[in-house]
């Protein structure tokens, strides 16, 4: 009974910062669907007399929601796939490998994730202009690589670091090359762990605003984040449109989180066993 007792305020308080976490998007939910005139008789918190879909569909046309919605996910999703597999790849080389200066490598790493983004504007756009790379999706992709992979390659490496050695030591017995050790061997026991950073870029190219909005200048490599903030900027929408428009913007991300919750879950709970 006294176990139980001290969980109900730790399940109360978790209950009350859900709340206020769904809180604002279904208020943001409530208002995308609700008319001009609905929204300036009642506010924001009034509820809505009936279903009204055009901000959501003016917002849709007026920006070609659908292009900067596959821009999105085609970079999103290729950041997340390429930062995974050069994270691993550098860990393993880092953590197992275990490469001359290796504190020093690791310390390389923690000072790139230092790095604020507004630093690396002008090289990078330098950079995608000599190389004749600008204003392309694919410049996008190769910077985020590099920028998610950094983080990556630091968490996979200290974990890495603690793999069991013999386990390696006896698949070479075996015959197993370094390839063989890391794809049939490392990869799949680091699965939780890689799944939890796919999700975590994935999540994090999606958001960025400040690199997209100096790299793609064209309406048709714009992603969605970009094409918010320069409608928003613009002042071209009332109130039931932006809140449309966020809605629009957040609603992929979270529909992605759902179906990897699972995923992520697992690789926390596995993290903190270990």
């Amino acid at each position: 009974m006294a176990g139980a007792a001290r969980r109900y305020p730790v399940l109360v308080a978790l209950c009350v910062g859900a709340v206020f976490m769904v809180l604002p998007f279904a208020v943001v939910a409530l208002n995308a669907v609700k008319s001009p005139a609905e929204y300036s008789a009642g506010g924001p918190l009034s509820l809505p007399e009936g279903i009204y879909l055009d901000g959501l569909r003016d917002f849709w046309q007026r920006v070609d929601f659908g292009q900067k919605l596959f821009n999105s996910v085609l970079i999103s999703g290729s950041v997340a796939a390429g930062a995974v597999v050069l994270s691993v790849l550098n860990a393993y080389a880092i953590g197992i490998g275990r490469i001359k200066g290796r504190p020093y490598v690791l310390a390389f790493f923690v000072l790139a994730n230092m790095v604020p983004q507004e630093a690396l504007v002008y090289p990078v756009y330098y950079l995608s202009k000599q190389a004749g790379l600008y204003d392309t999706r694919l410049s996008v992709i190769i910077v985020f690589t590099v920028i998610q992979a950094a983080f990556g390659t630091y968490l996979l490496a200290s974990v890495l670091g603690h793999f069991p050695r013999e386990v390696i030591e006896a698949a070479r017995i075996d015959g197993a090359g370094k390839w063989q050790v890391l794809w049939r061997i490392v990869v799949p026991v680091s699965r939780p762990t890689i799944g939890v950073l796919l999700v975590f870029f994935f999540i994090w190219t999606w958001n960025e605003f400040l690199l997209p909005l100096v790299m793609l200048v064209s309406n048709d490599n714009q992603t969605v984040s970009v094409a918010l903030g320069v409608l928003q900027g613009q002042r071209l929408m009332d109130a039931t449109m932006t809140n449309a428009a966020a809605l629009l913007g957040v609603l992929p991300a979270i529909v992605f989180f759902l179906i990897f919750q699972r995923t992520l879950t697992r690789g926390i709970a596995v993290g903190a066993v270990k």
